[in-house]
């Protein structure tokens, strides 16, 4: 009786190529976090400059809201504008880098200097003053900057004057500049247009 001889081989990953398959496994996994966190890192700065353009926004919004309602617009475009003996008295201009108006509140008062609310841009910023601009509150973040020239931000006045100019008052505010998050630049540009909602008779 003859004995047959097989030839017995074992199929099976050897050490070396247990070992590439990990490593080219963890190079794919690395490359997949990698691209991960840089998209996390991009949706989060996208929500967070989301987030300033909506408090600027909503800046915008009240100041429009408040400038609608209110009355005798006065343009900001010295400093002697904001004097207690003027302030009260209407002025248009298409260079204002400041708004003073009676606000629409029940003290409101046109002969009295110090209810007038006061919108004005200076040094990069937004200040708004409810005292006939004795005290300014910042209304923008410290990382936006709004630009200095009435070209790029500002207040265009038109009818301000008591008739017979026969114009119904209109105030359009421009905020334009630059928002820096994360060394990041971006700019702005926002503007809308109010009239006066109290008829001009």
């Amino acid at each position: 009786m003859q004995m047959k001889n097989f030839n017995q081989t074992k199929a099976g990953y050897t050490i070396i190529e247990t070992m590439i398959s990990i490593s080219v496994f963890l190079v794919v996994i690395m490359i997949g976090m990698d691209t991960l966190l840089n998209a996390n890192v991009v949706h989060q700065k996208s929500q967070d400059m989301s987030s300033i353009i909506d408090s600027l926004s909503f800046t915008m919004e009240d100041m429009a809201r408040n400038i609608r309602v209110g009355s005798y617009y006065r343009c900001i475009a010295v400093a002697g504008d904001l004097d207690s003996s003027v302030i009260g008295m209407p002025k248009t201009g298409n260079n204002c880098f400041g708004i003073a108006f009676e606000a629409s509140t029940p003290a409101g008062n046109p002969l009295v200097s110090t209810d007038q609310w006061v919108y004005y841009i200076a040094t990069g910023k937004l200040y708004k003053s409810t005292d006939g601009g004795a005290n300014f509150t910042q209304l923008t973040l410290d990382n936006t900057v709004v630009g200095s020239s009435p070209s790029i931000a500002g207040f265009l006045i038109l009818g301000a004057e008591q008739p017979p100019d026969k114009q119904q008052p209109i105030v359009t505010i421009r905020l334009s500049g630059n928002i820096t998050y994360k060394n990041v630049v971006s700019p702005f540009s926002l503007q809308t247009s109010v009239s006066q909602r109290l008829v001009d008779r």
